[in-house]
């Protein structure tokens, strides 16, 4: 089963729900704190040096789970130490506050903490929160990061956005987040990756038929259909690169290769004829035609032939590249069999030519394209990504990636990449990503969805990342697709 994402209106309607049925707010806030007691009663065991424990309190209910979980934990045997603000009125807080002070949990009523804990636990703020923290708040929040030991965050780092991912201008870096009742979307997305840590689920109480998820985190292992023992070339599909401006030759030699190593049968790049002898000294396997020798008839025929086009890696920004693409663009998107990918300067010229695209087409722009293609700003891509993809698929039709840290996708729901790492932040990442969505496009059609490819190229990351972050390259992804496909999906391949 998939795991669910939900907006924090959604999951604080669902809390109300339950509390209308009767059932105890203050005991729903014990129930969260014992479970998150108990866990970290399992990690501070294995690590043998956590002790004593610091935990920050704000003045809402996240406080009260804090309050609750320091007189857990200390019953557990470990020195806790609160730093609290001044309570607000909930009643709920007021029962978690007398409970850690009856059973005399020292209360510190600063935040002038010195820095000899082994581990600082954030109760500040909860989901709620959505306007920029007041100077005070920043520098709380920053001296919290500034201490040693590891740092843990009960239900969204304090200073983060529960729904877009950006610090309210900044945020709890943790090593650990514990998302009470339901996933929230920040916690994946946009800079959000970088405060949150590892994210682990506390379920406390069952689900509801109002419940509505705003996403889902797209799963990490993909099985890919095995291939048959009497397959060939042709049945493995037939992709066309169409871009290579006479001054970008590599983009489209990626994203060729990437389609190689994804198991695509046959391979044509249609490019400037200056890059053929690169090309072919390098992958002698892939097919050429010369953009500026081919005729209408001649595009038609070839179009026919295939299974898959990615256009727009290397076209270029000039008139000889919008030429291009007022020449290619009609003709696929009017072509109902084949699955078409949209990248990189074919995003330049939709923007500056928008149409509805078919429905088996795939856009994959970074935050900078998104914003062209939305004329807006990419701050206001990035202050709310989820929105921005919503937006250009009511724009434009079609299935979309947004990239990024948590790359979001977007078919007939959205889903969220978890895989993927910051060395893949590199020049030509998306020619590769390009090249494999139409090679698995052209293989599996309707038997392989969007998100699943998304991450398979973010696995294919990862494992390249095993020997370090910095320095890795697009152009040494092919390895790592090939292993991917084989080993996260076609584990059995006996062609």
């Amino acid at each position: 089963m998939h795991s669910q994402v939900y907006h924090s209106h959604e999951i604080q309607a669902w809390e109300a729900r339950w509390f209308q049925q009767q059932n105890s707010s203050f005991g729903l806030m014990q129930q969260v704190a014992w479970s998150i007691a108990q866990r970290l009663d399992a990690i501070f065991s294995s690590q043998d040096k956590i002790q004593q424990v610091a935990i920050w309190c704000g003045s809402g209910n996240n406080a009260g789970d804090g309050y609750c979980l320091a007189k857990y934990l200390q019953d557990l045997g470990y020195k806790i130490t609160i730093f609290a603000a001044e309570r607000g009125q909930s009643a709920d807080l007021a029962k978690a506050f007398q409970l850690a002070h009856t059973h005399q949990v020292e209360i510190q009523h600063h935040f002038k903490t010195e820095n000899h804990f082994d581990c600082h636990i954030d109760a500040l703020f909860g989901i709620g929160l959505n306007r920029d923290l007041d100077m005070i708040w920043q520098e709380i929040i920053e001296n919290f990061n500034a201490q040693s030991g590891l740092k843990i965050a009960i239900d969204v780092p304090s200073g983060l956005n529960a729904n877009t991912g950006q610090p309210l201008p900044t945020a709890v870096k943790a090593d650990l987040t514990y998302s009470v009742l339901g996933l929230k979307a920040g916690l994946f997305t946009g800079q959000g990756k970088e405060f949150s840590g590892k994210v682990e689920l506390i379920s406390a109480i069952p689900t509801d038929d109002e419940l509505q998820k705003i996403a889902e985190l797209s799963p990490n292992f993909i099985t890919l259909p095995q291939r048959q023992a009497f397959g060939h070339k042709g049945s493995y599909g037939h992709v066309l690169v169409v871009g290579g401006h006479a001054e970008m030759g590599g983009a489209v030699m990626m994203a060729a290769e990437s389609a190689f190593s994804a198991g695509a049968g046959k391979v044509t790049i249609v490019c400037d004829a200056k890059h053929h002898t690169a090309i072919l000294a390098r992958s002698p396997n892939i097919m050429l035609r010369d953009i500026n020798a081919l005729s209408d008839s001649e595009i038609d025929d070839l179009i026919q032939l295939v299974d898959a086009v990615s256009l727009g890696m290397g076209l270029g920004r000039d008139t000889w590249a919008e030429q291009q693409f007022l020449k290619w663009f009609p003709k696929i998107n009017q072509t109902t069999h084949l699955q078409i990918v949209l990248d990189a300067d074919a995003l330049w010229f939709l923007a500056e030519h928008p149409v509805k695209v078919n429905e088996n087409t795939y856009l994959t722009p970074h935050p900078g394209e998104a914003a062209k293609l939305l004329n807006c700003c990419v701050k206001q891509i990035e202050t709310d990504r989820i929105a921005a993809i919503k937006k250009l698929q009511e724009k434009y039709a079609g299935q979309w990636v947004l990239k990024g840290a948590g790359s979001l996708i977007l078919d007939d729901q959205l889903w969220i990449c978890t895989a993927g790492n910051a060395g893949m932040g590199t020049g030509g990442m998306g020619d590769v990503l390009a090249g494999m969505i139409a090679s698995l496009k052209a293989q599996f059609y309707e038997n392989i969805q969007l998100h699943q490819i998304v991450t398979l190229h973010a696995l294919a990351g990862d494992y390249l990342a095993e020997k370090g972050q910095r320095g890795l390259q697009a152009h040494h992804m092919n390895d790592a697709v090939y292993y991917v496909v084989n080993h996260c999906g076609e584990s059995s391949d006996k062609t």
